[in-house]
């Protein structure tokens, strides 16, 4: 079985376990039927996900020119407290940035290798979790818009992280914590303008990961310096494939790579 395409994150549906699926243009795999199997893979090309270009990947898809110009690449997606669409002040787009920023978020608590805070749309739940490989999450605070989100995010990360552990996380070294302890223990540190989007009342979601083995000494793929490759795939945790011999490949940071995939 052949496919071809350029990569893009994995779409996820939960369930138990979450359902994992690669998307190309003419064609998808839904990647927890192929678990056990061998997988090849070859890179071929690059393709901005932006212009289409075989131009080299810069970040998040896009090559250089499309990341510092296009509004999707803004420095408010990564760090949602320089929102200013709420002001009515354009960064790249107005009109873009409007409809992004200008929507319901939330500001989670996550345990993937330990406690952290994040901020997502509210359509990205729980999706947004899954793309992190946390095996729980809760919602602290939802506001009417991403800037109100981002100072949030802000204030609290002066008492808890922000970053995954992706190796902990991998190898699923992960302790149980009690999320609702930490939100109600974080909600002094809430700003002054966000209490009143306080979530009192809510439990934890939990994940289920289709793994059957967990990597012990992990080895990163990547395909610039190792353009083919071929293994045992033994699960699918975050955007990682985790394959026999403890590589792993993260699909989301090669997204903009266009690969050949044989399956058997």
């Amino acid at each position: 079985m052949q496919y071809e395409g350029v990569l893009r994150k994995m779409q996820t549906e939960i369930g138990s376990p979450i359902q994992y699926y690669m998307v190309f243009e003419n064609d998808f795999l839904n990647v927890n039927q192929i678990l056990d199997k061998k997988l090849q893979i070859d890179f071929m090309k690059f393709q901005c996900l932006n212009c289409g270009e075989d131009r080299p990947i810069f970040r998040q898809g896009f090559c250089k020119n499309c990341f510092f110009e296009i509004p999707s690449a803004g420095d408010w997606i990564m760090r949602p407290e320089l929102s200013t669409a709420h002001l009515d002040k354009e960064d790249r787009d107005l009109a873009y940035e409007k409809k992004v920023q200008l929507q319901p978020h939330i500001v989670y608590l996550a345990n993937s290798s330990n406690v952290k805070v994040g901020v997502t749309r509210k359509t990205q739940v729980p999706t947004r979790w899954i793309d992190q490989g946390a095996h729980e999450a809760i919602e602290i605070v939802e506001v009417p818009n991403r800037f109100l989100a981002g100072i949030t995010e802000v204030a609290l990360k002066d008492h808890i992280g922000d970053k995954t552990n992706w190796r902990k996380m991998l190898k699923n070294e992960v302790d149980d914590e009690n999320l609702v302890d930490w939100r109600n223990k974080l909600k002094q540190y809430i700003p002054q303008e966000v209490l009143e989007y306080f979530i009192e009342s809510n439990s934890e979601t939990h994940m289920e990961f289709p793994v059957l083995k967990y990597p012990e000494k992990i080895k990163s793929l990547n395909l610039s310096k190792t353009p083919n490759f071929e293994g045992v795939l033994k699960g699918i945790k975050g955007q990682y494939l985790i394959f026999e011999d403890d590589t792993v490949f993260n699909v989301r940071g090669s997204e903009g790579y266009y690969v050949g995939l044989q399956i058997g």
